[in-house]
């Protein structure tokens, strides 16, 4: 069963025999939403956060890559997809691309534009559909960028990271390009409200490859050492304190 969703979005939504959302997606090129955006929103963008971008370099310029990073506050996920030459496609929530009125079009045209895929990450399916949403786009020779800690950081330190990031590189074979955003959480406190203007880093570091442990994604033990192992590259990147729990389980505390 498909359905678009509406005038918003171009992104088209199919839904299989598992209730997992099968999305196409937009094209890209410089005639795409994306260039659109980049090229109307992003001067913009670069005056309001003055971006020091360093190591782009890094990010192969085709075949599929994983930028796996921090998450500090709601901007990150503005910042990072205008300041990579590539399109960034990456899981939201689906209240991102569903809100009422102007604004919740102007978002939803925005986000979806930018390479958001809208994904209910409620319930026991919603991992999965997140999951299996990465490794289509990374199948597909794209760019998918992941917040491996799963949500963003309660108090600007770096969390235990999910190992989702393993399972995605140890299935489809793409290299990861951990990053690490700087100074976001100092210009959008808590995440929420209007930014203000201010300068932010963003670091990309050397791509890891763990052809290594092929075949082994569902050793728990590889996929645990293969997370670390990014989480430990966020780190020096970004220079923060490290703690070994869940994010998710700091903020219920």
């Amino acid at each position: 069963m498909c359905a678009t969703h509406g005038i918003a979005s171009n992104v088209l939504t199919c839904t299989d025999s598992y209730g997992i959302h099968r999305r196409t997606f937009p094209t890209e090129g410089p005639l795409s939403r994306f260039a659109l955006i980049k090229a109307t929103l992003g001067p913009i963008m670069r005056l309001m956060f003055r971006p020091q971008v360093e190591g782009a370099e890094n990010i192969p310029g085709d075949g599929p890559v994983i930028l796996a990073g921090n998450h500090l506050t709601f901007i990150d996920s503005m910042i990072l997809p205008l300041v990579c030459d590539r399109q960034v496609f990456f899981i939201g929530k689906d209240e991102y691309v569903t809100g009422e009125g102007l604004k919740g079009r102007l978002m939803a045209w925005f986000f979806t534009g930018v390479g958001m895929i809208p994904v209910d990450r409620d319930g026991g399916r919603g991992g999965v559909a997140a999951l299996m949403t990465g490794r289509r786009v990374l199948e597909e020779g794209r760019v998918f960028g992941i917040y491996p800690e799963g949500t963003r950081s309660p108090d600007g330190r770096l969390y235990r990271g999910r190992t989702g990031i393993a399972r995605l590189t140890l299935m489809t074979g793409a290299p990861v390009v951990p990053f690490a955003m700087i100074g976001t959480d100092k210009l959008q406190p808590g995440g929420a409200g209007l930014p203000r203007p201010g300068k932010v880093t963003v670091r990309f570091g050397e791509a890891m490859e763990f052809s290594r442990y092929e075949g082994m994604d569902r050793d728990r033990y590889v996929l645990r050492a293969v997370t670390d192992s990014v989480m430990t590259e966020v780190m020096r990147l970004s220079g923060q304190e490290y703690v070994d729990m869940y994010a998710s389980k700091a903020k219920a505390a």
